[in-house]
């Protein structure tokens, strides 16, 4: 365990220390001594500590004057302070000066031990525990895979993958990483022969057992969301691309000014693609229906023209089919200064019954992945496209305008039209001019495909789709797999390999979340 760790102890009375530095080296700990500050930081500039123990109470030259100077040669290395005094403001300066631990005295031997495995050996000692803790539950997952039958079942499934992959994110075990991803992949798998077999029945029945979806997330979950709230203020918050990875890991910069009223997730309607998931949860309806009611307001993939001009006029025809007057706000924020300008405009946000605010920076960041060479370096992996949303949120208008909302006391509701996968496998198929160019979908006339391969809608009626013209079909990409041409295919596949894409079947791009929120009191 200790690999060679050294340690050195400072205390003006190491000679009564001798049992505790004996115990430590009979654990296999490199324990070096010395009885004065002076010496302490001459010795932690020569020698390269793993972990300092230092004595607050010592003549000369005290702990809390002595830690400032160890600081300034080994910012890095972690610093136990050692007192005998309980009294609160030394405590406070020792923590305000970053020690890594605080001991009253008189230690014991276990103590100490304790205090240097937690600094020392923390990352070790975490990333082997949570390994058998996977280990354990790999089989227990294994299980539902195979036992799955409804959609709450496949989110359950979704939640715990997502959670052993945050979990594994820090560990050093890289194979148990590599065997979390086979499982990921198995279940991906599964969760395609699941939709292929219960698509169709979802979107042409009323059954109270199918999945809320797109088109009835107002309906069933958005509506009576506002309602339960007896005339209090409430923000629906859409982030284009938002998964439920992407929700764990912004939700502690939110525990300040939310509590989690709940956290559920719905399905979303194929293709995953903004152009039909979004305009039929904002119009209620699917793209069939919107077509043939709104055939002025609905384009297909082949014709040219904003895709997604009429939300706010869905969303309205939607509240007021519902018998709904409520006071409605509506913002789209594509580019950086929209959000800046909402900030200094909040009023109209603060003042409505219902405020939606669509939200479109991931999207944004996805695509930048695949057109910017720096940004598919600093997201080279689904942790490191984490760590870049996080970074983002952080700095970002939106989690000033969130502040905000919490300050006016509204409940918000933090959901998405879809979700996004990264893509790894080519999968060829051949069509006409008029084909789509989405990577993970595809309509029109003449596609020449291995239907083993995809999930085929040969009539789009059945799927409540438009199409094109008579003989227009659509099919989808499954698991991490992307759609290619055979002309330049190898140039092709080398630049969409491993980028974010979205339109297909995943669980990542269908299980939704749907989060909550209630300002903190």
């Amino acid at each position: 365990m200790n690999n060679e760790v050294n340690i050195l102890w400072v205390d003006d009375e190491v000679e009564l220390l001798k049992p505790h530095i004996l115990f430590l080296r009979g654990k296999g700990y490199e324990v070096d001594t010395c009885n004065n500050g002076y010496d302490a930081v001459d010795m932690a500039r020569t020698t390269p500590y793993d972990l300092i123990i230092l004595d607050e109470m010592m003549p000369g030259m005290t702990g809390l004057e002595t830690l400032p100077q160890i600081k300034e040669v080994r910012p890095s290395t972690p610093v136990i302070m050692v007192t005998k005094s309980e009294e609160e403001n030394i405590m406070d300066k020792a923590i305000g000066s970053k020690i890594a631990d605080y001991l009253i005295k008189p230690v014991n031997p276990n103590q100490v031990l304790l205090s240097i495995k937690k600094n020392v050996h923390r990352e070790q000692l975490v990333t082997e525990q949570t390994t058998a803790d996977y280990r354990a539950e790999f089989g227990r997952i294994s299980s539902q895979l195979g036992s799955a039958r409804s959609f709450a079942d496949w989110v359950a499934i979704y939640r715990k993958i997502v959670g052993w992959e945050m979990e594994l994110t820090e560990s050093t075990d890289s194979s148990i990483r590599d065997i979390l991803a086979f499982q990921k992949s198995e279940a991906g798998v599964e969760f395609g022969k699941f939709i292929r077999r219960n698509y169709l029945d979802w979107v042409n029945s009323r059954d109270e057992e199918r999945p809320t979806m797109s088109h009835t997330l107002f309906r069933n979950k958005i509506i009576p969301q506002i309602e339960s709230c007896g005339g209090g203020k409430v923000t629906l918050l859409l982030i284009d691309n938002f998964r439920y990875d992407q929700w764990r890991t912004i939700w502690p910069m939110l525990l300040p000014h939310f509590d989690l009223h709940s956290e559920d997730f719905y399905c979303s309607i194929l293709p995953t693609a903004t152009q039909y998931a979004r305009n039929a949860l904002f119009a209620g309806l699917m793209p069939l229906a919107i077509d043939k009611l709104m055939p002025d307001k609905w384009l297909n993939d082949n014709e040219e023209g904003a895709k997604n001009k009429y939300e706010e006029e869905f969303l309205r025809r939607q509240l007021t089919r519902a018998g709904k007057s409520w006071k409605v706000s509506f913002d789209k924020l594509v580019k950086p200064e929209a959000g800046r300008r909402l900030i200094e405009n909040f009023s109209r946000v603060r003042e409505a019954d219902f405020s939606v605010i669509v939200y479109n920076f991931l999207d944004i960041l996805s695509h930048a992945r695949t057109e910017t060479e720096i940004i598919r370096e600093l997201t080279e992996d689904e942790a490191a496209f984490r760590s870049l949303t996080r970074s983002w949120f952080e700095h970002s208008e939106l989690l000033t305008m969130l502040r905000m909302l919490s300050e006016a006391g509204h409940t918000v509701i933090i959901t998405s039209d879809h979700g996004t996968t990264r893509v790894e496998n080519p999968v060829r198929v051949q069509g006409d001019r008029e084909t789509s160019p989405n990577l993970r979908y595809k309509t029109g006339r003449n596609l020449n495909y291995n239907p083993k391969e995809v999930f085929e809608i040969t009539r789009p009626v059945e799927a409540q789709l438009p199409q094109g013209n008579l003989t227009s079909s659509y099919i989808f990409a499954l698991g991490k797999d992307f759609l290619t041409y055979p002309n330049n295919a190898n140039q092709f596949i080398r630049y969409y390999r491993g980028t974010f894409q979205h339109g297909g079947i995943s669980m990542e791009e269908m299980i939704v979340p749907y989060i909550v929120l209630r300002p903190k009191s």
